[in-house]
């Protein structure tokens, strides 16, 4: 007998529907996969046999051969379970194959024929959405994610045999009903009020998360600058809708939501440590999976120790860093991650940390600090677009009583900017200034007479490259914009190109 049964799994952060083929013969008992299953696939067929043996059915003891389709692409998900159990039984005629039609499923089988839960619900709950399915079965765990897409109804029994009641009407399973919860990433309770001192670079914190800009921390070891950057999510605003289901899908695919979380509403802050390797840091492996700049996008990838870092990873860096995406090639497909992240990067000036402290000296050589400086290449410098010295702290500075400006504050002055950017970049899907394009700056950045000559003077002394001097503008856009002010003044440019040339004082 034949049988036919729907099943998911994910091509990079899409879902790709799998159709599941089962055929009973005659002959001699064995149990045959077919359609390029890899390995979790490969051992699910122990798993099903004991799922449905001891759920209380019968396995067949005949030639069952199942084809999962397209076969020509590669199945690597557990979830593939429970479309197997299912067109199996309903093969052998313990089910009516028609009640089965109109049902995507979704889970692992453990051993007793209880459901368990994988990766990637989301995109292959909206990929069910787009197919014309209406209902989806997944394991307990993963129906708030499948319950963030509309127009699907969604159940979760909690063992086989309680799916199989529910196919053939004994028992009737209640659609799953979305609640209110969501993922929120640890950390995010730092406050900008309990920083000391560190002005200038509170202020060059302000303007990097008003206009999504790459920054670079660079100063003495104990300064602040770990401490600084990872209170920059508490005043980054909220992610629409859209940039928040971007951000689900990919944790979602990567098997980083909790169990019962629903949609990922924080800006992600991502701080890989300076041992990690080139896939670890873009993503790979041989079934690539997203990378550090993947897990970033739409928030903050801080990079602390960037000198310490292996230059091959650094390097890596920079195309998603231009591009705001990075693409995975390997024989059978090529895999295209988002990546539009803010890169916040922590660096001594040289191998002791104390080249430009004025209490301590430095104890490295010339050849020493031009070795360490070397770590880091031009082109990612010259990716980064506000530079500042976080110099060390005064004694009466850590001591002062006074109340400092909180991330709250903070906060309001960066969404009032961010919403003069969406109503003037939404028409293009770009949410903030970093992400403008050569053609958004000319139409954005109208300079008065003194502001263009400054930045002709700038150009010159600087010797800037055509992409150092469009992120001049976008860093004054977004002073402008936190000023309110509609035109780019001489004290707009002036203070962007301040930040741009501490990299030439200091570094």
């Amino acid at each position: 007998m034949f049988s036919q049964t729907f099943g998911c799994t994910t091509l990079g952060l899409n879902g790709v529907l799998i159709t599941v083929e089962v055929d009973i013969a005659n002959g001699l008992p064995a149990l045959d996969i077919v359609g390029l299953p890899d390995t979790a696939v490969r051992e699910s067929r122990e798993r099903v046999r004991a799922a449905i043996k001891n759920s209380g059915f019968e396995f067949p003891s005949r030639r069952i051969t199942i084809n999962l389709a397209p076969a020509d692409l590669k199945k690597d998900s557990s979830g593939l379970d429970l479309p197997i159990a299912i067109g199996i039984l309903a093969a052998s005629g313990q089910i009516v194959w028609d009640s089965c039609k109109n049902y995507l499923f979704v889970s692992e089988l453990s051993l007793e024929g209880k459901l368990r839960g994988v990766s990637g619900i989301l995109p292959m709950a909206i990929h069910c959405c787009e197919q014309g399915i209406n209902n989806m079965v997944v394991a307990p765990e993963n129906v708030q994610e499948a319950l963030l897409v509309e127009g699907i109804n969604v159940y979760a029994p909690l063992t086989l045999a309680q799916l199989v009641s529910h196919l053939q009407h004994a028992i009737i399973l209640p659609a799953e009903v979305k609640n209110m919860i969501t993922h929120l990433f640890p950390g995010n309770s730092e406050d900008f009020a309990d920083v000391q001192g560190q002005v200038v670079a509170k202020r060059a914190l302000e303007i990097a998360a008003a206009g999504g800009h790459n920054l670079m921390m660079i100063g003495p070891p104990g300064s602040g600058k770990t401490m600084l950057a990872r209170r920059i999510t508490s005043i980054l605003p909220a992610m629409s809708p859209q940039e928040a289901l971007e951000v689900t899908k990919i944790y979602s695919i990567a098997d980083l939501l909790h169990n019962h979380a629903g949609l990922v509403t924080e800006r992600p802050f991502r701080s890989p440590h300076h041992t990690i390797s080139g896939a670890g840091m873009v993503g790979g492996g041989r079934i690539p999976r997203p990378g550090e700049v993947t897990l970033s996008h739409r928030g903050v990838l801080f990079l602390d120790e960037l000198a310490e870092f292996p230059r091959m990873v650094l390097e890596s860096l920079r195309q998603p860093v231009e591009d705001g995406q990075v693409t995975i090639s390997r024989v059978n497909a090529s895999f295209s991650y988002p990546a539009k992240f803010m890169l916040i990067s922590a660096v001594n000036p040289c191998q002791c940390g104390f080249l430009t402290d004025s209490r301590q000296e430095c104890t490295c050589s010339n050849s020493d600090i031009r070795r360490y400086r070397k770590r880091i290449s031009g082109p990612l410098l010259d990716r980064m677009d506000i530079n500042v010295h976080v110099p060390r702290l005064e004694y009466s500075e850590i001591t002062n009583t006074m109340p400092t400006e909180s991330s709250l504050v903070i906060a309001k002055r960066v969404a009032a900017a961010r919403a003069i950017q969406y109503a003037r970049l939404s028409k293009y899907n770009i949410f903030c200034n970093a992400h403008m394009g050569h053609k958004h700056i000319k139409s954005a950045c109208h300079m008065t007479t003194g502001a263009q000559a400054i930045l002709e003077q700038a150009f010159s002394k600087m010797n800037l490259s055509a992409r150092g001097y469009d992120r001049i503008l976008k860093v004054a856009r977004t002073i402008a914009d936190l000023a309110g002010a509609e035109q780019l003044t001489e004290m707009h440019i002036a203070e962007a190109v301040h930040f741009r040339n501490n990299m030439q004082e200091i570094y």
